[in-house]
């Protein structure tokens, strides 16, 4: 019989080496090393294991469309990009507190020709029902188990055949064929591992919580993140009302798609139009506010972005920003200061993208240059206005893409005016919206304070 051994694990990427390192060499993390032991492993029997493969021509695969669930809301439908897939394996991480579980528990209560198991490693079958009960809905096919050994759970879930299963969560569970403890690397890869053939050979959709680290990555090895077919980020501040449902990964539909949802005593709400959430909501004008079209996945979002510029009164000024990378604020404030000749050199800068959001569109920089004008200059922004378009460090203002979505959806908000890059081919018109090219920063300055 095979011995068992000792290695060490990195708990970041999942590194295995012989002997403790104090510095991972795959990803650079320091004393990030766990000591663990590997038993022999034998495969735990699932349903039906996957008919051995053979080559075949690539005409003879069947391109019918996949068998999807459709999901009780549009939201989970947007970011799963059209449906659940049968057979597919979801992984849904994000911060302690922030509704994985209540998603989770209202998806399935909201599924009622479904059979659906619930396993949960975390709560008691009393606490599954006293969330239930505030949610306010009954569902007479939903089953629990509270178990975390995968054996035993692999065997109620044979007996009972659901056609959807939810693990809360898959760091809580075991392999009684490990000697490690639950939520380390090993256990972690081989549940999911085991996860998957069971998806794969009965044709059964699975959906995985995952736990993150404090670095808001998703713990455990980074394998875990390539055997699932699907990674869905929760994000959000817990001071505001909104959460934000972010497709990572998704191999059966486009990737950084958004899902919104509110927050409220009765679960997860989705928000349909979202756009309107982000935007200010003040009753007069004031500098330093400006609104930017931008797109998460296919759908454009209007957000606020707001800035304010004032004389340091410190050796070294600050650059503060929320939403936002900060060292795009920092290109974007050298090229003002080159190629447009403000001087903010001596100023503190302060930036953020109201209602929690993170703004990864490059669309954004033409709002935020705006902003950071209309704070320095102490002018108000003409109403009715909103900006899309990528600064170069030359200063001038690059095209953007999918301008059609980001025109419509501005003029479905009642914007009047809409400032974009002159290097747009084939801009559409629209009856409701003035379309302003711009080619270069210093012409920006000049519609919007020289007119």
């Amino acid at each position: 019989m095979a011995k068992t051994k000792v290695a060490f694990f990195c708990q970041h990427c999942g590194y295995e080496s012989p002997k403790w390192l104090g510095k991972c060499p795959s990803c650079g993390q320091w004393n990030s090393f766990v000591e663990e032991i590997i038993a022999p492993i034998q495969p735990i029997a699932t349903e039906g294991h996957r008919k051995a493969s053979h080559p075949i021509s690539l005409q003879e695969v069947n391109t019918a469309d996949e068998d999807r669930i459709p999901m009780p809301d549009d939201e989970l439908n947007r970011v799963l990009g059209g449906g659940l897939v049968r057979g597919s394996l979801v992984l849904l991480a994000g911060e302690p507190g922030i509704g994985k579980s209540t998603l989770l528990l209202q998806t399935a209560l909201q599924l009622p020709a479904l059979k659906v198991l619930y396993i949960s490693g975390e709560e008691s079958e009393q606490q599954i029902r006293m969330r239930a009960n505030r949610i306010g809905l009954q569902h007479p096919e939903l089953y629990l188990l509270t178990e975390t050994n995968m054996q035993a759970i692999l065997k109620e879930a044979r007996q009972l055949k659901p056609d959807l299963i939810l693990v809360d969560s898959v760091q809580t569970l075991v392999s009684p064929l490990l000697g490690s403890p639950a939520g380390s690397i090993g256990q972690i890869r081989e549940c999911a591992a085991i996860w998957q053939e069971y998806a794969k050979s009965t044709h059964t959709p699975v959906i995985l919580v995952g736990h993150i680290t404090k670095d808001g990555l998703i713990a455990g090895p980074k394998i875990l993140e390539h055997i699932v077919d699907s990674v869905l980020q929760f994000e959000g501040d817990r001071q505001y009302v909104y959460r934000l449902l972010r497709t990572v990964k998704n191999r059966f539909g486009a990737s950084f798609e958004l899902g919104v949802y509110e927050m409220n005593e009765r679960g997860l709400t989705p928000v349909s139009q979202p756009s309107a959430l982000f935007m200010h909501q003040k009753e007069e004008l004031l500098s330093g506010s400006a609104i930017a079209s931008t797109l998460e996945g296919i759908r454009p979002l209007l957000v606020e972005v707001q800035a304010l510029v004032t004389p340091s009164l410190y050796g070294t000024p600050q650059r503060t920003v929320s939403g936002m990378d900060l060292r795009r604020l920092q290109l974007l404030l050298a090229v003002l200061e080159k190629r447009g000749g403000f001087r903010l050199h001596a100023q503190d800068v302060f930036v953020n993208i109201v209602g929690g959001l993170r703004i990864e569109d490059p669309a954004l920089d033409l709002a935020v240059i705006a902003a950071l004008l209309s704070s320095f200059e102490d002018f108000t922004i003409p109403p009715h206005s909103c900006f899309a378009g990528e600064i170069g460090l030359s200063g001038e203002i690059r095209a953007v893409s999918r301008p059609a979505q980001r025109i419509a959806e501005a003029a479905r908000l009642g914007f009047r005016r809409m400032y974009l890059s002159r290097y747009n081919q084939d801009l559409p018109t629209h009856p409701d919206i003035e379309l302003i090219q711009l080619g270069k920063v210093e012409e920006l300055y000049q519609f919007l304070f020289q007119r």
